[in-house]
């Protein structure tokens, strides 16, 4: 039996070496598999078809195909901005492509400063007497100021176009709070910290009011002049003085309506669009194309391309998305992974370097740990100049101070210099349901944080002081960063919230421009001529299966050809999942486990972001927006 049985051992022992042996053969070919892109299809002569049915990002998102998977859902498709630039540019020079086609019936929308910069791209694409034609369904705000830029603007007859300008209201949740019994406690410095106000006010402080009204009528300014400039025929005071009787008009036939208002140029189906695209840039060689129109995809033309590796390399380092603490990202700027990736740009041979922004700010913790790594590079003797995107606030604007310039243009929202946090307990609803809490303390902090039996005076101040010591630090450093003195940076501090035109103003931001202007610059800084450098993206690059199974799910967030269309009433019904988002993103910052924070809650979301879980490891200690005790675990060791 002893002989038999050690058989048997050997045997199960070859079965189970066998089996782990073919698991990892097997997802090694997977993951070969899904590594390998396929050949760039070939170009043909006809238009450049930017199919946009999703939204324009800094940086797009790492996918979780686990959480993919599991939820049924594929996730939003993302464009990456400067490769939407790079492939309009690159189509305005190369005589094989006859014009571009902007499919807009799938678009959700990006930031301001994104949309200009696909803009001004469209506007090179006609000086090269090149055609730019869109088409949708449904127009609102953004694909309205891309569509802008294009020589003709095709509607859908059953569609419609409106002007909503930024703003709206948001939730305020003091009173539902209050009848759930829960004790919502706030630290916080700043007069214009609106972050907190959802979990203690029922309506808008008149503080946050007047923040609020000079950043979004400033935006509004900005967006009215971007598309009045492209489209000067356009009459935006009939499409929103008075939208109602704009529309009453027209007969309520929303797609004439957009006609009279010259935000539309021609009525048609996607059939006669596609006849007049056919008519322009030739017929497609291929008898199963239903567009019939001769066309190159965006996913082929930008292998096509390539990317220019001549010169010099400048560095350039993205932190887009939530600032949060550990690895997490791309599209939440973890703190470990932006710093090492910026470490890593110091052990290369770099002319330079350049820090985008496109954040609302988060974990204290985490955007010192970029901050420190960028001083770093500054130690070095690296010139480094950090480019503005759509928002570089709170801790956005942390891990600005170090740079030697910092570039924005008009729109991005930046400052809410501030710091707060948020953390529930639970005394009133334990009272209510009869739950108490007794025990013996040898100190005023034994058995803190206590989350039931709420907590002592002696922990408040402690944790409002170090509050006020965060926001301390955050005034030293953009003090000695912008040459200004305390005093200074407090009045325009306060958790306020500036456009980059005022923030230049005020001294928060030295020049207007975007990358283009911020990687010059720094060129400049390194004694090299136009053309003998090339920008270097760190940490961007995602892994070769992200890259194919977002293709899988998203059609790589380029050519899909069944778009989600839908007409006014269903582009407006968008708004209900909207609510839903906030809601989720509210409660998520209330209930999580997290610590004193520079955030931007009262800035408009990133239009990539939607409200995703963070996993135990980005949520550990001083992160991102709302509860936390992650605080107090640093203070204390619990």
């Amino acid at each position: 039996m002893s002989f038999a049985g050690r058989v048997w051992r050997l045997m199960v022992g070859i079965k189970d070496a066998l089996v782990l042996i073919f698991m990892l053969l097997f997802f090694w070919a997977l993951f070969a598999i899904l590594s390998t892109r396929p050949n760039p299809a070939q170009v043909t002569d006809g238009a450049l078809l930017l199919e946009l049915s999703g939204t324009i990002v800094e940086e797009r998102t790492q996918i979780d195909p686990v959480q993919t998977f599991l939820s049924g859902q594929a996730p939003l498709p993302e464009f990456q901005a400067r490769d939407l630039v790079r492939a309009i540019e690159a189509a305005a020079s190369d005589d094989r492509i006859k014009g571009v086609v902007l499919d807009l019936d799938g678009f959700f929308g990006g930031g301001q400063v994104h949309l200009q910069e696909v803009g001004d791209a469209l506007d090179k694409v006609r000086a090269a007497d090149k055609p730019v034609l869109a088409f949708a369904t449904a127009y609102a705000d953004d694909a309205l100021l891309l569509a802008a830029h294009a020589s003709e603007v095709w509607l859908d007859p059953l569609g419609g176009a409106v002007i909503t300008g930024p703003g709206g209201a948001r939730l305020y949740y003091a009173e539902l709070i209050d009848r759930l019994n829960v004790n919502a406690r706030v630290y916080r410095v700043g007069t214009y910290k609106s972050a907190v106000e959802p979990y203690t006010r029922n309506s808008m402080s008149e503080a946050s009011r007047e923040n609020a009204s000079a950043l979004y009528g400033a935006l509004w300014e900005e967006w009215q002049a971007h598309v009045t400039k492209a489209r000067p025929s356009i009459d935006i005071a009939m499409a929103t003085n008075d939208p109602a009787a704009w529309v009453e008009a027209a007969g309520g036939d929303l797609a004439t309506a957009a006609i009279n208002a010259k935000l539309v140029d021609t009525l048609g189906s996607r059939a006669d669009f596609d006849a007049r695209v056919t008519e322009l840039v030739g017929e497609s060689g291929s008898g199963d194309d239903p567009r019939n129109y001769a066309a190159t995809d965006y996913g082929s033309w930008l292998q096509e391309i390539g990317q220019d590796t001549s010169g010099e390399a400048i560095g350039v380092i993205t932190v887009a998305g939530e600032i949060v603490d550990g690895e997490a990202g791309p599209g939440l700027a973890g703190g470990t992974r932006i710093a090492r990736l910026i470490d890593e740009a110091l052990e290369e041979d770099l002319a330079g370097l350049v820090i985008r922004v496109d954040s609302p700010g988060g974990s204290v913790l985490a955007s010192e740990e970029i901050r420190r790594a960028v001083l770093r590079h500054k130690e070095a003797g690296t010139p480094i100049a950090v480019s503005m995107a759509n928002v570089a606030a709170s801790g956005g604007y942390w891990v600005a101070t170090p740079a030697d310039r910092i570039f924005a243009e008009p729109e991005p929202i930046t400052g809410s210099i501030g710091i707060f946090a948020v953390i529930p307990t639970f005394e009133q609803l334990g009272a209510q349901w009869g739950v108490s809490t007794d025990g013996v303390n040898t100190t005023p902090l034994s058995g803190q944080p206590d989350l039931v039996g709420g907590f002592t005076p002696e922990v408040d101040q402690i944790l409002q002081a170090s509050v006020e010591d965060g926001y301390e630090d955050f005034l030293e450093r953009v003090s000695a960063a912008r040459g200004l003195d305390i005093a200074a940076v407090d009045r325009i501090g306060q958790g306020r919230v500036w456009d980059g035109g005022a923030a230049r103003q005020v001294g928060l931001v030295d020049q207007y421009g975007g990358m283009t202007e911020a990687l010059a610059w720094v060129a400049a800084k390194a004694e090299l001529e136009e053309g003998d450098w090339h920008p270097r993206y760190f940490g961007s690059e995602a892994l070769g299966y992200n890259a194919v199974l977002r293709d899988m799910l998203t059609g790589g967030g380029e050519q899909t050809r069944t778009p989600m269309r839908g007409d006014m009433t269903a582009m407006l019904g968008r708004a209900q999942t909207r609510t839903i988002h906030q809601i989720e993103a509210d409660l998520s910052r209330l209930m999580r486990v997290r610590g004193m924070q520079a955030y931007c809650l009262e800035c408009p979301p990133l239009m990539s972001r939607q409200p995703r879980a963070i996993t135990g490891a980005q949520s550990a200690g001083l992160e991102g927006s709302s509860s936390d005790f992650g605080l107090w675990r640093r203070l204390f060791g619990q």
